[in-house]
């Protein structure tokens, strides 16, 4: 057996005029549609499941979309250096953790350590010595048994005793290393992520390396190519699109390479899910735009006979509008012309409006 299918437009029609069947049939007034209007009533818009946003007043236009990579701001990688030659004996992180501020990374034992840690204690000792002759050689000046002289020079020596005593616990404070143990532990000294760990448990460190690289969490910068059209177009404070998340244009070079004939773009962008150091991608850039831009769901610009179109509700019915596009950023479309902010666009059913609207 043979079916015939009934064309979409016929069938939405269909549609429409169940929605005014009810029980007992009454007269209904007839909505009377000017060239180029779609009347529906506001039933029938239910029943077709159409919805409507509205248009909002946009602050920035596209410019252009411009390949980009992802890095860290040049003040946000930072090396934890071992400064003292030993072997490392354990390990807590490893590459692409998150790590705070302070947290422990690597345990390194070394001999120089040892020796320092004896500095200290041997100097802890003079300056406890030294404490202890002053205060008797003072007590001795006081009673006029000695020259007063002598007890200067004790006190002095007492100062000096312990600005070296000192002196070895800062210098062991500085590599994270205790009083005793012959060991010393590489701490972050920012909150990020670990880009780098080179070390493994048992390995030999220098005094000139540096075993781990950290990039400061929440942070990142594009740099991107920006072509020689735009040079002067764009400037710094300016707005960069990046999957959807907002960043601010920080420098533009003021050199066109030879071979690509663009310069080189900067712009600093917060961390989102997705973003990664090293990763390549597209970014979108933004100029200010003039007050007739209006920004509107990029579900509300549909293309008919090959050019973009709208849907607006007016009071009379849903109008097609013939509209001219400055881009898409994010999931916003920017329209120059064709809608006026405050307006309602249609954000769904637009098929069901195409098929209408072509009827």
């Amino acid at each position: 057996m043979t079916k015939n299918l009934l064309p979409l437009p016929l069938l939405i029609a269909g549609l429409i005029a169940g929605c005014s069947r009810g029980e007992e049939p009454a007269p209904a007034p007839t909505l009377t549609a000017a060239p180029g209007t779609i009347a529906l009533s506001a039933e029938q818009i239910a029943r077709l499941d159409i919805q409507f946003a509205k248009a909002e007043a946009a602050i920035d236009v596209p410019v252009a979309e411009v390949p980009a990579t992802i890095a860290p701001p040049p003040n946000a990688r930072v090396a934890v250096a071992a400064t003292i030659p030993g072997v490392v004996t354990r390990t807590m992180v490893v590459e692409g953790q998150q790590v705070r501020a302070g947290q422990p990374l690597a345990v390194v034992a070394s001999r120089d350590v040892l020796t320092m840690q004896a500095g200290m204690e041997q100097a802890s000792a003079r300056a406890n010595v030294s404490l202890l002759n002053a205060r008797r050689l003072d007590q001795l000046a006081r009673e006029g048994v000695i020259a007063g002289s002598r007890a200067d020079e004790a006190a002095a020596a007492r100062r000096e005793a312990e600005a070296e005593l000192g002196e070895q616990r800062r210098a062991l404070a500085l590599i994270n290393a205790g009083r005793s143990g012959g060991s010393y532990t590489l701490t972050a000294p920012i909150a990020g992520t670990i880009t780098k760990a080179s070390v493994q448990t048992g390995m030999p460190v220098d005094g000139a390396s540096a075993p781990y690289v950290i990039d400061a969490a929440g942070r990142y910068e594009l740099t991107a190519q920006l072509p020689e059209r735009l040079i002067g177009t764009i400037r710094p404070g300016m707005t960069v699109m990046l999957e959807g998340v907002a960043g601010t244009v920080t420098s533009v070079g003021s050199t066109v390479e030879a071979e690509s004939r663009s310069a080189l773009l900067r712009a600093k962008i917060p961390a989102a899910p997705g973003l990664v150091a090293g990763r390549a991608t597209t970014a979108t850039l933004l100029k200010p735009a003039d007050g007739a831009a209006v920004s509107v769901p990029a579900a509300a610009v549909v293309i008919i006979e090959g050019r973009p179109v709208a849907f607006v509700r007016t009071p009379k019915g849903i109008v097609r509008r013939a509209v001219t596009s400055a881009g898409a950023a994010g999931d916003r479309n920017v329209l120059t012309t064709g809608v006026k902010a405050g307006e309602q666009v249609a954000v769904s059913g637009t098929s069901e409006l195409k098929a209408l609207a072509a009827d």
